[in-house]
């Protein structure tokens, strides 16, 4: 394996050991990102009766984590690029598994809200620094693939977190604290299984620190592999600053808009999944589980497809077909909300399954059109950017529920896919098949 690898490079290597670790283990971020998402919905069933919850409080504690995945992302990316990807790797979610337990002693929506906004500053943070350390390490044919499964264990992270309200709500009065405090399970299997993780030797030489790195990459890629095999300018300085470059700042823009245009109605959808189904009438009591947790495969399985999609069709025709669909069902949605039940569902079950696509590409996007000097730091912003609009549409959809209806409320959700629709015809490139260097420098104008 080690002279096949040094024979192709570092960026055509084949997919060590190594590297099929290091892409399960980044992935547990977003993994915890949709269980805490998730878990939340399902625990406002009898949270709302216990605090006395009205849309306000609601929609606080909905949002509150998403706020904090803004602050976490908008510092911690450019932290993480300014003092390395690996120290930080581990930090992120020690700080998940105390304020979990943390979860489970609360007694007024104001602590759960700040607790909340905490859990979305530390889950916030890991996704810079496991996105930007995957990218990193990642050969440009399996780059898709790898980061693609990002995006799958946001939405497995759901589907776990179904499951687990489910077996948890027979637990009794007390059963939200059992399900808040849960979330610090995975976090303690992700921190065990992260232990020992290498330094990324890309950000390494970015800083001159060229013999860490090779020693890094002979670890990794064989005893052959030499720093030329990276491709990567040596002591680069991190200017967070660059990112206001106009051909920058119109990257951030292109992924900072769709990113929102997607996450916005999806995150309300699976916050408030349980008010939602009711309101179109499909579950009562705890009926809406099962077509809950049936809508979640969609989901998964659309992230999963993308993982081959990605390359076989090429990140724009992709991400703009994906778009389209999505905008469609929602519409369907909106325009039939008081239809059968089968069509109802049929319309969520499309829109989540091309859901599947541009959750990928919010991963591989940003890793890909940014250098490593400023990658966590972009990561970082965009995350913030999506969690902005994400936040407005979980605050807002419990008030849009009760004043404006389920269909007019669909309706909003389909304006704003159409819009990222738009911002994806206008801007987004093709980076199928290139490698870090060559898609770092890429103009929007180019597809």
């Amino acid at each position: 394996m080690e002279n096949v690898n040094q024979l192709l490079g570092i960026e055509d290597s084949q997919l060590t050991p190594f590297l099929k670790k290091l892409t399960i283990y980044t992935s547990g971020g977003p993994f915890l990102d949709g269980y805490i998402l998730t878990i939340i919905g399902m625990a406002l069933l009898q949270l709302e009766p216990e605090l006395h919850l009205d849309a306000f409080w609601t929609g606080m504690i909905g949002a509150a984590a998403l706020i904090g995945l803004l602050v976490g992302g908008a510092i911690f990316g450019y932290v993480t690029d300014l003092i390395g990807r690996q120290v930080m790797y581990q930090i992120d979610l020690v700080a998940i598994i105390i304020l979990s337990v943390a979860e489970m002693f609360i007694s007024t929506p104001l602590e759960l809200v700040i607790v909340r906004f905490l859990i979305g500053i530390a889950v916030g943070a890991d996704y810079p620094i496991a996105t930007a350390l995957l990218t990193e390490f990642s050969p440009r044919k399996y780059r898709g693939a790898m980061m693609g499964l990002l995006a799958s264990a946001w939405y497995a992270g759901a589907v776990v977190a179904g499951i687990a309200g489910y077996l948890l709500l027979d637990m009794g009065p007390d059963a939200w604290r059992w399900m808040l405090g849960s979330s610090a399970i995975p976090s303690i299997i992700l921190v065990a299984g992260r232990w020992g993780t290498p330094e990324s030797p890309r950000w390494l030489v970015s800083k001159g620190r060229t013999e860490e790195a090779l020693s890094v990459i002979q670890q990794v890629y064989g005893t052959h592999a030499s720093l030329a095999d990276l491709d990567e300018p040596t002591t680069e300085k991190t200017r967070f600053s660059k990112l206001l470059e106009p051909d920058y700042f119109r990257k951030i823009l292109f992924v900072g808009l769709f990113w929102t245009f997607q996450v916005a109605p999806c995150f309300a959808i699976y916050t408030f999944a349980p008010q939602i189904l009711e309101a179109f009438h499909l579950g009562s009591g705890n009926d809406w589980i099962i077509g809950y947790a049936i809508i979640n495969i969609f989901f998964l399985t659309g992230t999963i497809a993308s993982m081959s999609l990605v390359n076989h069709f090429g990140r724009r025709p992709l991400i703009i077909w994906s778009f389209i669909f999505m905008t469609l069902s929602m519409l369907v949605l909106g325009v039939v909300s008081g239809a059968s039940a089968w069509l109802i569902f049929l319309g969520f079950a499309v829109y989540a399954f091309f859901s599947g696509p541009p959750s990928a590409l919010d991963w591989i996007y940003p890793n890909e059109l940014f250098p490593t000097n400023v990658r966590a730091s972009a990561v970082g912003v965009v995350t913030a950017i999506s969690r902005i609009g994400a936040a407005i549409g979980t605050f807002a959809l419990p008030y849009s529920l009760q004043t404006i209806g389920i269909g007019n409320t669909m309706l909003v959700s389909t304006l704003l896919t159409f819009l990222g629709l738009i911002v994806c015809i206008a801007w987004a490139p093709e980076t199928k098949g290139l490698t870090l260097k060559e898609t770092s420098i890429l103009t929007l104008n180019k597809k």
